[in-house]
């Protein structure tokens, strides 16, 4: 009896020894910030390095693309194998994510983007380079998926929409001032492509730091396009146009400026100001469109742009002129897609939000792909076809929303909902962003 005694007694002792070891272990796969604002500041610095190290790439390749005696046909259709990758990526991010895991994939993701970067300053050729941009675009789709994720689980219903605005700014001024970073030496070498590898494989540090390991995967599954045409055919439409349109600006913006002439620092100018100017255009443009009928305010954001893009055929792309007409184009073309977003959320249920948004974000991504494909054929015959490609885009959209508002009475102002930033090369994962968490 002793003895059983002893026994169990040192067994207990054993037992609370390793409760206590329990206790005092770290949770694996957790984030090693525990602070949500600390996390939170971590997550969007890692977002500013990623988009930054593309931004970079894109007028990197433009610029260099130039130098390098490719036809802006040429160049114009391999920088148009990105948006190709997003497609593809951001239909493979969910998947991926379930079976191997956020860190993993981001990590290796991020790791394979930053070695394509440098894969395209030792193999300068159209093929190479159209092969590249497809896997990169592939690679950011998936990473965008993963930081939208990232950001949902931090989200709550008192800040959602201040995460939405913050990821916005972040993403566009992030891919503005990387575009700056091309005059920092010379493009013909291969500093620069290190440079933008280097920021994204950086991005791995305090994203991967800030996240946990497996947060719920919330892609929603998306309603049929039919369903959506059916339903609400203006938001669908105008998401495939302008995403027509804005996937012409950032994909083939640098390779028109650089056949125009212009220099590196020039072109970074060029192609950055219409981002500058969607940063200033975003919130008026949306609390306008809450306060009176928003297919209203989409039709004449649309005349804007269309108007701003065909002025640019009588203006120098190097003058103070021609750059504040790009950036006001750029304040009125990029905040279409948040506020076809808005219009299309207005026609349905609060249930099916989420699904719509996926479904916009698969039509902006294919307007992004085609758009910039039809300008780079185009431009073979004239360089302007850029401009008039844009133009004619917003035109559409014009006269779309004009024929609705003309044949089909829309809600009410009361009835409407809020409007909320979205940047363009939102992956499907946003869409959760928009929901309120019960």
């Amino acid at each position: 009896m002793r003895r059983r005694a002893r026994t169990l007694a040192v067994e207990q002792q054993q037992q609370q020894q390793s409760s206590d070891l329990d206790q005092a272990a770290p949770v694996v796969g957790g984030p090693a910030l525990a602070g949500r604002f600390s996390r939170s500041a971590a997550l969007f610095g890692g977002i500013t390095l990623l988009m930054a190290g593309h931004g970079l790439q894109n007028t990197l390749l433009g610029v260099r693309a130039e130098s390098e005696g490719f036809s802006s046909t040429v160049a114009g259709l391999v920088m148009a194998m990105n948006f190709a990758g997003f497609l593809v990526g951001a239909a493979l991010a969910p998947r991926l994510l379930r079976q191997v895991g956020h860190v993993r994939v981001f990590a290796a993701l991020a790791s394979l983007g930053s070695s394509v970067t440098l894969v395209q300053a030792v193999f300068v050729t159209p093929l190479v380079w159209g092969a590249c941009r497809l896997v990169w675009g592939m690679c950011l789709a998936a990473l965008v998926v993963v930081a939208e994720t990232w950001l949902n689980e931090l989200a709550t219903n008192r800040n959602r929409g201040q995460m939405i605005a913050t990821y916005m700014v972040v993403t566009m001024g992030s891919i503005a001032t990387g575009q700056f970073l091309v005059t920092a030496a010379d493009v013909n070498g291969f500093t620069l492509f290190a440079v933008s590898s280097v920021l994204v494989s950086l991005a791995l540090v305090p994203m991967s730091l800030s996240a946990s390991a497996n947060p719920p995967v919330v892609v929603p599954e998306p309603l049929s396009l039919r369903a959506m045409l059916q339903t609400a055919p203006t938001g669908v439409i105008v998401a495939f146009l302008v995403g027509g349109a804005l996937g012409s600006i950032s994909g083939l913006g640098a390779v028109y400026a650089a056949n125009r002439g212009l220099t590196p620092f020039e072109v970074a100018l060029f192609v950055g100001a219409p981002m500058i100017g969607s940063l200033f255009g975003q919130i008026p443009l949306g609390r306008l469109s809450d306060s009176v009928p928003r297919r209203l305010v989409i039709l004449l954001a649309a005349l804007a742009a269309a108007s701003g893009c065909l002025a640019m055929l009588a203006l120098d792309e190097r003058t103070v002129a021609g750059l504040a007409v790009m950036a006001l184009m750029g304040a009125f073309a990029y905040p279409i897609y948040s506020m076809a977003v808005a219009q299309t959320n207005d026609w349905l249920r609060d249930e099916q939000r989420a699904s719509a948004s996926a479904v916009l974000v698969r039509m902006n991504g294919v307007g992004a792909l085609i758009g910039p494909t039809v300008a780079a054929l185009a431009m073979s015959v004239t360089l302007n076809a850029f401009y008039l490609v844009m133009a004619a885009a917003h035109v559409l959209i014009a006269l779309l929303v004009t024929a609705r508002i003309v044949l089909v009475a829309g809600p009410s102002v009361d009835a409407q909902g809020n409007f909320l930033p979205i940047p363009a090369r939102a992956s499907a994962a946003v869409a959760a962003l928009l929901r309120l968490r019960r």
